[in-house]
C-alpha cells in the first residue's frame, strides 16, 4: 500500500530510478529509425552507425529489443572510478560524480554489461566507491548543527538516503534552540 506524500520522509529507490531515467544517454542504432514522438519530445532518426542521443529509459528499452548498442558514458570506466575513489579516501570533501551516477550505472549493468568495458571491475570499484561515500555522510552528520549541513556533490541518491534522519535531527535542534533561546531571554527579563 502506497503512503500519501506526506506522509513519505523520502523518495523510493525506484522513484528515483525513473527520475534518472530521462538522463541523456548515447547509443548506436543497429536499424534505421523515422523520429520518434514522445511527450518529452521528438526523438531521432536513428541511423546506424551513427550515435545519438536518447533518454536512457529508451536506451535500455531498445538494448533489451536488441535494436542498438549502448555507448558506455565516460565517468563509467575503470581509471575514472579509481581516481574518485583515491579523492574520496584522501579529501574530506566528496569527489564530483554524475547526479545519478548511483542508479544509472545500476541500470546499465544490469542491462548493458556486455557494452561496459570491465563490467564486473567496474561493479566492485562502484560498491567500494559507494561504502566510502557512505562513511563519510555518516561522519558529515555528525558535525550537524540547526544551520545547515554541508554536504557538496551528493548524488540524489545519497541526499536521499539521509533526509529523513537529516530532517528529523534538524527540525529537534531548532525546537531545542528555540527553547534554551527562550529560557535565556526570560532569565535575562526578570
Amino acid at each position: 500500500m502506497a503512503l500519501p506524500r506526506a506522509h513519505q520522509a523520502s523518495f523510493t529507490p525506484s522513484e528515483i530510478e525513473f527520475i534518472a531515467g530521462n538522463e541523456k544517454i548515447q547509443i548506436i542504432p543497429k536499424a534505421k529509425f523515422a523520429k520518434l514522438n514522445f511527450i518529452q519530445g521528438k526523438v531521432g532518426p536513428f541511423q546506424p552507425p551513427l550515435a545519438i542521443d536518447v533518454p536512457t529509459w529508451l536506451a535500455l528499452l531498445m538494448k533489451k529489443n536488441d535494436k542498438c548498442s549502448i555507448v558506455c558514458p565516460d565517468w563509467l570506466n575503470v581509471d575514472y572510478l579509481k581516481k574518485r575513489h583515491e579523492e574520496e579516501e584522501k579529501d574530506e570533501e566528496f569527489s564530483k560524480l554524475p547526479f545519478h551516477y548511483m542508479e544509472l550505472s545500476q541500470m546499465l549493468l544490469e542491462t548493458a554489461a556486455d557494452d561496459i568495458p570491465n563490467a564486473e571491475q567496474i561493479r566492485k570499484l562502484l560498491k567500494d566507491l559507494r561504502e566510502t561515500r557512505q562513511a563519510k555522510s555518516r561522519a558529515g552528520l555528525t558535525v550537524l548543527d540547526d544551520k545547515w549541513l554541508g554536504m557538496n556533490n551528493l548524488s540524489l541518491m545519497e541526499i536521499n538516503e539521509i533526509r529523513p534522519f537529516f530532517t528529523r535531527a534538524f527540525n529537534e535542534m531548532r525546537k531545542l534552540n528555540f527553547n534554551e533561546k527562550t529560557n535565556q531571554d526570560q532569565s535575562q527579563s526578570f
